[in-house]
C-alpha cells in the first residue's frame, strides 16, 4: 500500500465510519442522485479503497466533486466521524494529480492565488457591477439575449445580483469605527471576500446592527479570503497561507468577538486550528483566534443591545446556511432575534436543514445537479408560502434569490440577509 497516499487521503479516519447509513435520509445528493457513492457513506468506503489500491484517484474524482460539503451527515453520525477532514484530503489529492492544460492552470492561479484573496480585484469586480447595472448595459444585454451567452448559466445568476453601491460609496468606508458612550464590546469585523463585493450594503449594515448595540467596531485593513473556496477545491496550501494572514491581521489588537455575517467563512475561520499540526506555535495562535470567531447573530444576542421600533408586517421562512448551522453549531440566535422583530410572522419549513444546492460554486460548476436539490427546497418553501425567504450566507441568499425566480413567484417573495431584515425593523440602542 502506498502510504504517502493513505496520510493524504485521511485514511485513518474512514474507519470511524461504520456504515450504518444514518447519513443517508440527511444527504442531499443522495436523494436527488439516488446512488451509494454519492451519499457520505459511499464516499467515504471510495476513499478507502483508493488507499488501499483497490480503486483509482479517477473513480474518486466524480463522487467527491458532487458532494456538497454542506456536512448534514456530520450531525446525524453515530460514531462523529470527521468527514470534513476526510472529504477535504479528498479534494485536495484528486487536485494534486489532475492533468490540467495550461490554460486552466493560469486561471486557477488567477482566480485563487490573485482574485479572491485581493480586496483591490474585489472591489473592482464590484465596480464594474455598478457600471454594468447603471450605464444601460444590463437592459441592452438582456433586451438582446447577450447574458444567455454567458458561460456555465452565469446569466441566471446575473439577473438576482443586488443592486451594486457607487465606487464612491465604497471608498467612503472608514477604517474604525466607535461610539460616544463607552463599548460594550471591542469587535473586529470580517468582511469576506464574495460577500463584501456583491453584498456591499450588507456588511455595512451589518457594522451598524453592532455600532448601535453599543460596540466598538474595527476594520482590520490586512485581512483577506477566508481560504473556503480554496479549500473546496483542493488548494490546500494555498487556503494554509490565508489562514495565516488572516490570523496575522486580527491579532494586532485584542477582541472580544471577531465577527462574520456569511456562515461559510464563519466555518472555515473556526476551522484553522485543524490545518497546523498539533503542538505548533501557528496551531496555537489559530486556536486563540478562532476562539474569537461568532457569527452576527450570536454576538447581537450576547451583547443584547437592540430594541426594534418599526413593525415589519411579513411573513417569512427561515433558511438556515448549513455551515452556520452545521459546522458552527449556530441554531438558535438567528430565530431569536426574527422573534424580537414586531410584526413579523415567523413560519418553519418541514426540512429547514435541507441544503440549497448552493455550497460554494457548486451551483456553477454543478448546476444541474444544484437546480434539482434547489428544486426540492423550493417546494419546502412554498409549502410555507411565505413573503420572504431569510438566509446568512451569500451563496444561499443568490440561490434562493434564483429559487424564486425558477418558481415564478417574485412577485410575491423575496430573499433577504438576516441583516438587512432586522435593519428594516429600525434598531435602536436600548437605554
Amino acid at each position: 500500500m502506498n502510504s504517502l497516499l493513505q496520510e493524504k487521503l485521511s485514511y485513518d479516519k474512514t474507519f470511524d465510519c461504520v456504515q450504518c447509513g444514518y447519513c443517508l435520509p440527511a444527504c442531499p445528493t443522495y436523494e436527488t442522485m439516488e446512488r451509494e457513492t454519492h451519499s457520505p457513506r459511499g464516499r467515504i468506503n471510495l476513499v478507502k479503497m483508493v488507499a488501499e489500491g483497490k480503486a483509482s484517484v479517477e473513480d474518486l474524482k466524480e463522487p467527491i466533486e458532487k458532494c456538497l460539503g454542506c456536512m448534514a451527515c456530520t450531525i446525524v453520525c453515530p460514531t462523529n466521524v470527521q468527514y470534513g477532514e476526510i472529504l477535504e484530503s479528498a479534494k485536495h489529492v484528486i487536485d494534486e494529480q489532475e492533468e490540467k492544460s495550461r490554460p486552466r492552470k493560469l486561471v486557477e492561479n488567477f482566480m485563487f492565488q490573485r482574485f479572491f484573496p485581493s480586496s483591490v480585484w474585489m472591489d473592482s469586480l464590484g465596480h464594474a457591477t455598478w457600471l454594468y447595472q447603471t450605464s444601460g448595459l444590463k437592459k441592452v444585454s438582456q433586451r438582446f439575449g447577450l447574458t444567455k451567452r454567458a458561460p456555465l448559466h452565469l446569466h441566471e445568476f446575473e439577473a438576482v445580483l443586488p443592486e451594486m453601491p457607487s465606487p464612491k460609496r465604497r471608498k467612503s468606508r472608514a477604517g474604525r469605527y466607535v461610539r460616544k458612550r463607552p463599548a460594550t464590546a471591542k469587535v473586529a469585523f470580517f468582511k469576506g471576500c464574495i460577500m463584501d463585493s456583491v453584498f456591499y450594503e450588507t456588511n455595512q449594515n451589518t457594522m451598524e446592527l453592532l455600532l448601535r448595540s453599543g460596540a466598538e467596531v474595527v476594520f482590520p485593513k490586512q485581512q483577506t479570503c477566508c481560504g473556503a473556496l480554496h479549500a473546496h477545491s483542493g488548494k490546500v496550501d494555498e487556503s494554509v497561507e490565508l489562514a495565516k494572514r488572516n490570523i496575522e491581521a486580527f491579532e494586532e489588537e485584542g477582541f472580544d468577538y471577531i465577527v462574520n455575517n456569511a456562515g461559510g467563512c464563519g466555518a472555515r475561520l473556526i476551522e484553522y486550528p485543524h490545518l497546523f499540526e498539533e503542538g505548533t506555535e501557528w496551531r496555537s495562535r489559530a486556536s486563540a483566534f478562532a476562539a474569537n470567531v461568532k457569527d452576527i447573530s450570536e454576538v447581537l444576542v450576547e451583547i443584547d443591545g437592540l430594541r426594534f421600533e418599526q413593525s415589519v408586517p411579513r411573513t417569512v421562512t427561515y433558511q438556515p446556511s448549513c455551515h452556520l448551522r452545521n459546522v458552527q453549531k449556530v441554531t438558535d440566535a438567528p430565530v431569536a432575534l426574527l422573534e424580537k422583530v414586531p410584526g413579523l410572522t415567523l413560519k418553519q419549513m418541514d426540512r429547514p436543514e435541507f441544503c440549497c444546492g448552493s455550497a460554494g460554486i457548486y451551483n456553477i460548476v454543478n448546476y444541474e445537479e444544484a437546480m434539482d436539490i434547489l428544486d426540492v427546497k423550493m417546494q419546502d418553501v412554498c409549502g410555507v408560502d411565505p413573503d420572504g425567504i431569510v438566509t446568512s450566507n451569500p451563496g444561499c441568499l443568490l440561490q434562493m434569490k434564483l429559487g424564486v425566480v425558477r418558481e415564478g413567484a417574485d412577485d410575491r417573495m423575496e430573499a433577504m440577509h438576516l441583516v438587512d431584515l432586522l435593519m428594516e425593523a429600525d434598531p435602536q440602542p436600548k437605554t
